[in-house]
């Protein structure tokens, strides 16, 4: 079985910094593209910023210059940087992975973490 654990949400203070953490764990064959989407109250949940295995990066315009994505191939896990954060950033913040389950198959399959929840205050 798979599954994606966030960590390192918290509470920090506009201006702040925060590093949220998405590890994969279990039956794994490969890994493609790996993404961190947000989902404010009363909002749908949309993307933060993606990296694929190859390292290319997709952010929203709105971290665009304040989130950095990474990964760690080695370690299946993925990072996000989040800078200069905002109230408006206060949102669950779910870890997303495409891959390859190892049980067979040759399709990726899309898997979501819990979610971590970041909040920023004014």
């Amino acid at each position: 079985q798979v599954q994606l654990v966030e960590s390192g949400g918290g509470l920090v203070q506009a201006g702040g910094s925060l590093r949220l953490s998405c590890a994969a764990s279990g039956s794994i064959y490969a890994i493609n593209r790996m993404g961190w989407y947000s989902q404010a109250p009363g909002k749908q949940r949309e993307l933060v910023a993606s990296i694929t295995s190859g390292g290319t990066t997709t952010y929203a315009d709105s971290v665009k210059d304040r989130f950095t994505i990474s990964r760690d191939n080695a370690k299946n896990t993925m990072y996000l940087q989040m800078s200069s954060l905002a109230p408006e950033d206060t949102a669950v913040y779910y870890c997303n992975a495409e891959l390859i389950p190892s049980y067979g198959g040759s399709k990726y399959r899309s898997y979501w973490g819990q979610g971590t929840q970041v909040t920023v205050s004014s």
